[in-house]
């Protein structure tokens, strides 16, 4: 048995190490949004309940900012881990504008193909 590891095994463990450190990097961001959140929270809602009526609307925008952040972390970790919704993209084969646009920018390119746009439009 060899104790060394073949060019496949190195590519795993390169690989791995690279994942970990980017799914320690969107935990941590998770973690950072809601170490901001939560105290902005707690800090404003004692100001609403102490008279300040402005700071009613951050009671509720701080919730909805870590609630997207939570949202965010959750599509991140999906996408890193290559679980993320696969949807085929479509392309029509024929498509009369875009070809009688891809025309219509060929005559105007034709017509005067040294000047720059500034130029063209003065």
């Amino acid at each position: 048995m060899t104790d060394t590891l073949t060019g496949i095994d190195e590519f795993k463990i390169v690989g791995m190490a690279a994942q970990s450190k980017s799914m320690f990097r969107i935990n941590l961001g998770l973690f950072l949004a809601e170490l901001i959140c939560i105290p902005a929270f707690i800090f404003e809602i004692k100001r609403a309940l102490g008279g300040n009526t402005l700071s009613w609307a951050y009671v509720f925008e701080w919730p909805l900012l870590a609630g997207y952040a939570v949202y965010m972390w959750h599509k991140l970790r999906q996408d890193e881990r290559g679980e993320g919704p696969h949807r085929p993209v479509v392309f029509d084969d024929v498509d009369p504008e875009l070809d009688a646009w891809n025309a219509y920018l060929a005559t105007v390119h034709q017509r005067d193909p040294a000047a720059t746009p500034d130029e063209r439009d003065g």
